[in-house]
């Protein structure tokens, strides 16, 4: 699922919490939103291209949005249950739409059970959703950085509804400030990682390392540099044909070397899309802006 977004652009209160945000020209709004609902269309467009299913919801004209293309942090969607997150950002509570899951359910999707988290924003606890958490269903795994947006609490409340085992470290940026979600210097594939292993404490670096390497996953290390560039908020799909094809964005593709693409095209199809603007302004890739159905 994704969300075409009609308000997007820079956002001062998430950007707060969101190293990755960029400012400068921020006042060209028209013209922001219009390049990145033309970047969205390219991508929706690439990843039909492929043979993947996407279900485009529009974003609605009020209120106003910045955020709306980032879906992956207020829902997530597990078979007959759907959880709703809570965000810290008050604007971009916004995004949660009963409607849109309306419109998902006509589309044949099951929604199922509703759990609904957000009613911790009252205790100032937040955790949003697969932004926050790296999700291994196979094995159980919940993978998570700490953070502002990130509060242990919640990871070991869902943790004990899903039945997962949750994996939580810290990480730190390149200035030493929290990583604000995990899935920018993380993706979690079914047999590789992709992680920006300098980002995590030395000490901490072991457990994580030996869960990946104990469920099976090849480790392929990012550096800060390629962080930055967005390579950690890739998703892996599969399309109708049963292919696994890692999404990622130009600027992620570019950043790769030529030992990192070879390992990775071992398992999947490597498809990049440009998404410099909702990247520059949104302070998210890709991955953020697609939401995995059931």
């Amino acid at each position: 699922m994704m969300v075409r977004p009609k308000h997007f652009g820079y956002d001062h209160e998430s950007a707060s919490s969101n190293g990755f945000q960029k400012v400068d020209g921020a006042e060209n709004a028209f013209q922001i939103q219009q390049a990145a609902a033309q970047e969205f269309d390219t991508a929706v467009e690439a990843l039909k291209s492929h043979g993947v299913d996407v279900r485009v919801i529009e974003d609605t004209s009020g209120p106003i949005k910045p955020n709306a293309v980032f879906p992956n942090n207020w829902v997530s969607f597990h078979g007959d249950r759907t959880f709703l997150y809570p965000m810290m950002a008050v604007n971009r509570r916004a995004e949660r739409r009963s409607d849109l899951l309306d419109e998902l359910e006509d589309q044949g999707i099951d929604i199922g059970e509703i759990i609904d988290f957000s009613v911790f924003e009252k205790e100032s606890k937040y955790l949003e959703s697969t932004g926050s958490l790296i999700l291994d269903y196979e094995n159980k795994l919940m993978y998570a950085c700490r953070s502002n947006r990130t509060h242990p609490e919640l990871i070991e409340k869902l943790c004990e509804i899903l039945g997962f085992e949750a994996v939580v470290f810290d990480a730190y940026d390149r200035e030493g400030l929290e990583i604000y979600h995990t899935n920018v210097m993380m993706c979690l594939a079914q047999q590789y990682v992709v992680i920006c292993l300098e980002s995590i404490p030395e000490d901490q670096r072991p457990e994580v390392e030996g869960a990946l390497k104990k469920s099976g996953h090849e480790i392929v290390p990012i550096t800060f540099d390629q962080m930055y560039s967005f390579a950690g908020n890739m998703l892996e799909v599969e399309n109708e044909a049963g292919q696994s094809i890692l999404v990622m964005s130009k600027a992620a593709m570019k950043s790769l070397s030529l030992d990192q693409k070879e390992r990775l095209s071992q398992y999947s199809q490597l498809l990049s899309t440009p998404i410099p603007t909702i990247e520059k302004y949104g302070g998210g890739s890709i991955r953020c802006m697609m939401c995995r159905l059931n």
